[in-house]
């Protein structure tokens, strides 16, 4: 598609990219303590999030359309899935290593892989029919849920009634809805699509948006590591200011339930809260079990010092 650029195609990725990238930095925000933790989970980010996604797919789907009109181009078509395939495995080994007991094994990119594979038939039938496959995935995520597909290799359908603990979920229902969607759109007789950006270096295809929809895939493999690194300084070199007193309440709680009294609870929790800011024991940990873990071994040096 190098010659065959659609102008407001790149522009819209272009857009989805830009709106990506300040949807991760919330997370990363909050994961660092820069945000209040609970505001990845909110309503309005929740939602910023999926619309993301939903764009990323329906503009796959659109794409899908526009580089096989007539026929299906076998070469580019696997080689576009090798990369995505390639990607997605880069993806789920990274966040294996930042976050093994919560990594991705099935996010957009697996998605968009699978449901690229699904799609085929599609392509070569009338947009309606893409449309009801469409509609198919994105209502039987509601309709067809089951506790049968609980178990966790069936997790990547999405039709279980339980969510797995992941950094990025995407499974096929409702996801490969969203592409589908893009297939029918693509099928349509839409003047926008037959505005050519023109070839690689002219007018056309100069401007910001084009140019990161471009090379959408290389920013989101990238910009996640810059930002993680650039707060992991950050969380060295200056550490966000901690909540002691929501800490120590939920300290003292935990404390009560186990046993303990009324002021060496309060003691431990408080001198564990002062520890783990003097020390910066917790900057730039991004895995929960050893934040946990870190907390923990300063708790129990808290409590042997009261003794």
């Amino acid at each position: 598609m190098s010659q065959n650029r659609w102008q407001a195609l790149d522009a819209a990725r272009g857009l989805a990219v830009l709106a990506m990238i300040v949807f991760h930095s919330i997370w990363d925000l909050s994961h660092f303590g820069y945000a209040p933790a609970n505001l990845p989970w909110s309503a309005p980010v929740k939602i910023f999030g999926h619309s993301i996604a939903f764009v990323f797919l329906f503009i796959a789907g659109v794409a899908l359309v526009l580089a096989h009109r007539g026929a299906i181009r076998w070469p580019a078509f696997w080689r576009r899935f090798a990369i995505i395939v390639a990607a997605a495995a880069l993806v789920t080994a990274g966040t294996y290593v930042l976050f093994p007991s919560a990594y991705v094994f099935f996010g957009i990119l697996h998605c968009i892989a699978l449901a690229s594979l699904i799609a085929v038939p599609f392509l070569l039938a009338p947009w309606p029919v893409a449309l009801a496959g469409g509609v198919f995935f994105l209502a039987g995520a509601e309709f067809l849920a089951s506790p049968s597909f609980n178990a966790d290799w069936l997790q990547w359908i999405g039709l279980s009634t339980s969510e797995p603990l992941t950094q990025d979920w995407r499974p096929l229902f409702p996801w490969a809805g969203a592409l589908l969607l893009g297939v029918a759109a693509g099928k349509l007789p839409l003047p926008v699509y037959g505005e050519r950006a023109g070839v690689r270096g002219e007018s056309g295809e100069r401007g910001s948006l084009p140019f990161l929809g471009r090379h959408s895939l290389l920013i989101y493999l990238a910009h996640q590591p810059a930002l993680f690194a650039l707060l992991l300084g950050l969380a060295y070199l200056a550490p966000p200011a901690i909540d002691t007193t929501e800490f120590v309440a939920s300290c003292e709680t935990r404390c009560f339930e186990d046993g303990g009294e009324g002021k060496m609870c309060h003691d431990a929790c408080k001198c564990t809260a002062q520890e783990a800011i003097r020390s910066k024991a917790l900057a730039g940990v991004t895995d929960e079990a050893e934040r946990g873990r870190r907390l923990n071994e300063i708790a129990q040096r808290c409590v042997e010092k009261g003794d």
